[in-house]
C-alpha cells in the first residue's frame, strides 16, 4: 500500500483478514510509527505502545500508546505518554510491578548518538472514568550508563530482583556511534526500581535486543538481534537469571532488526523475527541515522576491537518460528506477511520504505495470538491469530 493508503486506514478498527485471524492498523497523529510493544492490562484490555514522529531520532520523536478493550473491535485513540522536546524518545516496554504498579521504560537520545541514550522510567496511569485513556508521569533516568538501551520486558527474579534487559551502545571518544561495539548486559535493581546496577554479558559484541524467556527450574533462554546481520544467538541462565553463557548462533537467521520470544503455555518458545541475513540479500545502507543529515566532523567509529555492522538488509518476511527444545532449535515456521522488506530509507511518506519489523507477540489465556509490527514505518500493525494458529506452520528446511 502507498503510505496515503496506510493512513487512510490507521482508524484502529479490526477487520477478518481470513479465517480464524483479524487485523487493524493502528490510529496514529505522526507520519512515522515504529516499534510496537504489547502488554496484557489487569482487566484483559491489550494495550500497544510504540514511538511516533517524523524520523526516527529527531526530537519529536515520542511514546504513544492505544488500548484495545477486552471483547472490542476497535482500538481507542493514540495517548501520548512522553514529551521530551530535546530527545528523541524511542523502544517502550511495559511493565506491571508486582505491587500492581505499571511502568513505562523507554529510551532518550540526543539526536542519532545512541552512545548517549539514557533510559527514563515513569508511573502510567489508566483514567478510571475512561478505560480507552491513559497519562504518563514525567519519570526519571534510571542511574546507568550512558548509552544503555532497551526492547524487552523486565524479569523479576525469585528473589524479588527486577532484571532489565539492556543493549549497550558503547561510547568511544571523539568517535560517532555506528553499532560496531554494542555489547549485551542487564540491569539488576534490588529495591523495586529505585537504584540499578549493570552485569555485563561475557563476549557478547554485536548481540542486542536481549529477549529473555523462562524454561521453568530456574533456567532461562535469551535470544539476541546481531549487528552483523547474521543470525539470531542465543544464551541460557542456570541460574535464574543471575549469570548468563557466552552468546552462541541459531540457526535462525537474523537482518540486524529486533526480534521477541515468549514461551507459549504448552512449554514450547515462540519466537517473531524476519528470518533473512546479509547472505540472502545484497542490499545496504550506510547507517541508521544517515538520513537524518546532520555531520558532527567526528568520524564514524574504528571497528576494530568491535565488528562490522550491517545496515539495510530487508526487513521482511515476518515469521514466526516454534521451538520444542528451548530455543536451540526452531523447526517449525508460520509465516505472517511477506513482502520485500525494502529498508534502504527510513522516509515514511513516500514509499520507498516497505519494511514489517520490530514485531512483538503475546498469548492469551484461551490460546488466540496477539501480534504487532511496524508496516512501512508508517503504521502498527496488529494481528490477531485464533487457538489452533499453528496447524498453519510449515516446517523448516533449513
Amino acid at each position: 500500500m502507498h503510505p496515503d493508503e496506510i493512513a487512510r486506514n490507521m482508524n484502529g478498527v479490526l477487520r477478518s483478514a481470513s479465517t480464524g485471524r483479524h487485523e487493524a492498523l493502528l490510529p496514529s497523529p505522526m507520519i512515522q510509527n515504529h516499534a510496537a510493544f504489547l502488554h496484557v492490562l489487569d482487566d484483559g484490555a491489550l494495550l500497544c505502545a510504540w514511538f511516533g514522529g517524523t524520523l526516527e531520532g529527531k526530537s519529536d520523536i515520542s511514546i504513544f500508546a492505544s488500548i484495545l478493550p477486552l471483547g472490542s473491535t476497535s482500538w481507542g485513540p493514540p495517548q501520548p505518554l512522553s514529551d521530551d522536546p530535546a530527545h528523541s524518545e524511542q523502544n517502550p516496554v511495559l511493565f506491571s510491578a508486582p505491587d500492581g504498579t505499571l511502568w513505562l521504560f523507554h529510551t532518550s537520545q540526543p539526536s542519532g548518538n545512541q552512545d548517549e541514550c539514557r533510559i527514563r522510567m515513569a508511573k502510567v496511569v489508566r483514567d478510571p472514568s475512561d478505560p480507552l485513556k491513559l497519562s504518563a508521569q514525567q519519570g526519571r533516568y534510571l542511574d546507568l550508563p550512558r548509552g544503555c538501551f532497551v526492547r524487552a520486558p523486565i524479569v523479576v527474579r525469585d528473589d524479588g530482583a527486577w532484571l532489565l534487559p539492556i543493549f549497550r551502545c558503547v561510547q568511544r571518544p571523539g568517535q560517532k556511534w555506528n553499532g560496531s561495539h554494542d555489547t549485551a548486559a542487564v540491569g539488576v535493581s534490588l529495591d523495586a526500581g529505585s537504584t540499578w546496577r549493570l552485569e555485563d554479558i561475557e563476549q557478547s559484541i554485536g548481540c542486542v535486543h536481549m529477549a529473555p524467556v523462562a524454561l521453568g527450574a530456574d533456567r532461562y533462554a535469551a535470544f539476541f538481534r546481531r549487528r552483523q546481520a547474521d543470525f539470531v544467538y542465543r544464551a541460557e541462565s542456570v541460574d535464574g537469571g543471575r549469570s548468563w553463557s557466552v552468546p552462541h548462533a541459531t540457526e535462525v537467521p537474523n537482518n540486524n532488526s529486533s526480534l521477541a520470544a515468549i514461551r507459549l503455555r504448552d512449554g514450547r518458545i515462540a519466537m517473531i523475527c524476519n528470518p533473512v541475513n546479509a547472505l540472502l540479500s545484497a542490499d545496504r545502507r550506510a547507517s541508521l541515522y544517515d538520513e537524518l543529515g546532520e555531520d558532527d566532523g567526528r568520524p564514524d567509529a574504528d571497528p576494530r576491537g568491535g565488528c562490522v555492522p550491517v545496515w539495510g538488509v530487508p526487513r521482511a518476511p515476518v515469521t514466526v518460528c516454534l521451538s520444542e527444545d528451548g530455543g536451540r532449535s526452531f523447526a517449525l515456521r508460520l509465516s505472517i506477511e511477506e513482502g520485500p522488506g525494502t529498508c534502504l530509507s527510513n522516509d515514511s511518506t513516500d514509499g520507498r520504505n516497505q519494511e514489517m519489523s520490530y514485531p512483538w507477540l503475546l498469548e492469551g489465556a484461551d490460546g488466540t495470538l496477539h501480534l504487532a509490527y511496524t508496516y512501512h514505518r508508517r503504521a502498527i500493525k496488529y494481528v490477531r491469530l485464533a487457538p489452533g494458529w499453528d496447524s498453519a506452520a510449515r516446517r523448516s528446511v533449513t
